[in-house]
């Protein structure tokens, strides 16, 4: 049966922070730890700056959890928003006007940040991060929307990511040669982004990373944060929270299991968004967010969150600005004394500090006049 919603709806600071901590390494936190490692020569920070790359093809660094992270707290939220639009008797077509056009307007600001205002249509990039998070969330809502029972939503999940795996082995690409089903070369979402998606592609040669056939599994990562974001609102276990975390925790761990197997058939790997990926990122994004949520919502340990909580309310603005403003030549007008002082092995450490703190501040200003940008 449908899990019954509480009647009122409270935004969680979990998210906003968790959000906000994703957000940090790509606005400057990774740098930060990458000149760390290189001036103190620590192994486990030079083992921390080697996770803040992305892997060439098959495998996992911490930098590949990045972007499915940052979907699935958005899949998490959406039970939230639908939840508080139909308290506030917001009618059903309402709903799927919101969905629809959310999803639609991320796919046109990531054709903008990609590309900036240029009519060279046949060089554009059209495959985006913010492209992908729009259709992804936006079929994901509309599967969540239509499906009441857990039973269902479970189906959808599993039958998209089996689904997906089986394709890869029967209509294998050999246009460019005989490789094998999961190479760069031979694998079918490239195939189709190469027959298809015009324009230039990234991140790999012979595809996108955001490509056409690999958006549909990222669904199922949306739908992995919408399916959490329902066993938080739920009844179930209300009064007993630490209860509640531990079965969460468990899913987490079950995810990462199955991601970890399932590996050995279908190789993790994020530019094909792999149903091994979608599981093993899944289940970490759960156990990352399961610790978030404990910490602050529960045992309410929130005074250190504010941080990262700047970031989270100004997440899709501070990923857009810098096709905007020049964060280095700011920091730089801030800072180029403090850098002048400092000697070369330390000035690496100093500019990545100085811009992050451009960046930071910049956000913070934007959040103490609760000016935000939201989809």
């Amino acid at each position: 049966m449908e899990t019954a919603i509480k009647p009122e709806v409270k935004r969680l600071q979990s998210l906003d922070a968790l959000r906000g901590f994703d957000m940090f390494w790509i606005m400057g936190g990774g740098e930060i730890f990458i000149a760390l490692a290189a001036l103190t020569g620590w192994p486990v920070l030079q083992w921390w700056s080697a996770q803040l790359e992305h892997v060439p093809w098959h495998g996992f660094h911490a930098e590949d959890m990045i972007f499915p992270l940052f979907l699935f707290i958005a899949g998490i939220s959406f039970p939230f928003s639908m939840a508080k639009r139909y308290l506030g008797q917001e009618n059903r077509r309402a709903l799927y006007i919101h969905v629809i056009q959310r999803g639609l307007i991320l796919v046109l600001l990531g054709l903008l940040n990609n590309n900036s205002v240029r009519f060279d249509f046949g060089n554009l990039r059209y495959g985006s991060v913010l492209g992908r998070i729009g259709l992804a969330w936006m079929f994901a809502a509309l599967i969540f929307m239509n499906t009441r029972r857990l039973r269902a939503r479970i189906i959808w999940l599993v039958g998209i990511l089996v689904g997906y795996w089986l394709l890869f082995p029967i209509f294998p690409a050999h246009d460019l040669g005989s490789f094998g089903p999961y190479t760069m070369q031979g694998n079918l979402a490239g195939h189709i982004d190469r027959l298809f998606l015009p324009g230039k592609f990234c991140c790999y040669t012979y595809g996108d990373s955001e490509g056409i056939l690999s958006t549909i599994p990222a669904i199922c990562t949306a739908l992995l944060g919408m399916l959490t974001g329902q066993f938080i609102l739920s009844e179930y276990l209300r009064d007993k929270p630490l209860r509640k975390v531990l079965y969460m925790a468990s899913a987490a761990v079950g995810l990462i299991a199955l991601g970890g197997i399932w590996n050995f058939a279908f190789p993790i790997n994020k530019y094909l968004w792999s149903s091994s990926f979608v599981c093993f990122v899944g289940g970490l994004s759960l156990l990352l967010f399961t610790l978030f949520y404990v910490v602050i919502d529960i045992w309410k340990i929130n005074k250190w969150t504010k941080f990262f909580v700047v970031i989270g309310m100004n997440s899709i603005a501070i990923y857009m600005v810098h096709t905007l403003i020049d964060f280095n030549q700011a920091a730089n007008f801030l800072f180029g004394g403090v850098y002048a002082l400092c000697g070369p092995e330390w000035k690496p450490l100093a500019t990545a500090v100085g811009f992050f703190t451009t960046a930071w501040v910049f956000l913070y200003i934007l959040y103490k006049k609760k000016w935000f940008l939201k989809v």
